[in-house]
């Protein structure tokens, strides 16, 4: 080996470690850290411990892995799109994209054409079709984007070199690998998205093992390519996050907070609850009550002209932010959920 690729090797072997460890750069980003296509030395002792864990918990054999991780390089795609994620774009710029006419046009037609088996789903899992033809239409377009990073190649990468969450990741690849074995399913030939998540349901490995359902009854759960495991598998999630039927998702509370309550609800996020009753004084709005009296969240959402429109966020808008725990997500399926149903 040359000097140079001596070198080279000995910086990837440092620098992936560095970062595995935790280890940051002050004022540099993931991305900055790496180069696109630079290997992974699976030789390391936070993999060496990964593998250990995969043979002696999980039943893997050392030769299988070996072929598994050979060859693994770093995709930096992945670590520049985890640092500049879409839901973190003020809501006037991130709706338009997800909620326009033609998305509703074909939601409408997908309610249509799935009608039967959208009655079935609803009857199973109390959660209303027009909420999962939304998710699904946000998550995928309706099953026609599944994503274009390997997600095998994504997961090694985001735990190889994305500090901030490489525990996560770490847990995430032995989900999947688990996964494919358990369904027969090649773990180097799926796509998905950037953040490791696959199929029309767009469900991160550990989300596909605790929520998948096969809801067609053929032995799979296929959210690749079964409208049926699709649809349900939304519903199972939703219904598990404490789903409501019939229940509000949101209530618009106007461009300002007149409560000193309700700005830090605001401030802490999906974190911050609020009983409902103090909401409705505060705002001098009518409300319906929360199933249980449950609290509430305040959202708000950027408007084009500047300011702000703030809603509350029932029971059933906090289940669809633990699907995503953006509540600008959360929003555009409550708002487009709603346009299919509502009248041309």
């Amino acid at each position: 080996m040359s000097r140079r690729g001596l070198v080279g090797g000995l910086v990837t072997f440092v620098l992936l470690a560095g970062l595995g460890s935790g280890m940051a750069v002050e004022g540099r980003k993931a991305a900055d850290l790496v180069t696109d296509g630079q290997a992974i030395d699976t030789g390391q002792a936070r993999y060496r411990t990964l593998f250990a864990e995969l043979a002696s918990e999980h039943g893997f054999a050392q030769e299988e892995l070996g072929r598994l991780f050979a060859g693994l390089t770093i995709r930096k795609r992945v670590l520049e799109l985890m640092d500049t994620q879409w839901e973190a774009k003020p809501y006037h710029i991130y709706r338009p994209r997800l909620v326009n006419d033609a998305v509703i046009e074909e939601g409408r037609q997908m309610l249509e054409r799935h009608r039967q088996l959208l009655d079935r789903v609803e009857e199973a899992f109390h959660v209303e079709r027009q909420v999962l033809v939304a998710i699904w239409g946000v998550e995928t377009r309706y099953g026609r984007n599944e994503g274009a990073f390997d997600v095998f190649q994504t997961l090694n990468t985001l735990f190889a070199a994305y500090p901030r969450r490489s525990e996560f990741y770490r847990k995430e690849l032995i989900d999947f690998l688990v996964l494919c074995r358990d369904n027969g399913i090649d773990p180097r030939g799926i796509q998905g998205s950037y953040g490791g998540a696959f199929g029309q349901t767009q469900f991160i490995p550990s989300s596909f093992r605790t929520y998948a359902v096969d809801f067609n009854g053929d032995g799979r759960r296929d959210v690749w390519r079964s409208p049926e495991d699709v649809l349900a598998s939304i519903a199972n999630y939703l219904s598990r996050a404490g789903w409501h039927f019939g229940a509000p998702l949101f209530w618009e509370l106007g461009e300002e907070l007149k409560d000193a309550r309700l700005e830090e609800a605001y401030r802490r996020g999906r974190a911050g609850l609020v009983p409902w009753r103090t909401v409705q004084a505060a705002q001098a709005v009518g409300m319906p009550a929360p199933p249980g009296e449950a609290q509430l969240t305040v959202v708000g959402l950027e408007l084009a002209g500047g300011g702000m429109r703030y809603v509350a966020g029932y029971p059933n808008f906090q289940a669809i932010t633990a699907w995503n725990h953006s509540n600008r997500y959360a929003m555009v399926v409550s708002e487009l959920a709603a346009l299919l149903v509502a009248s041309p």
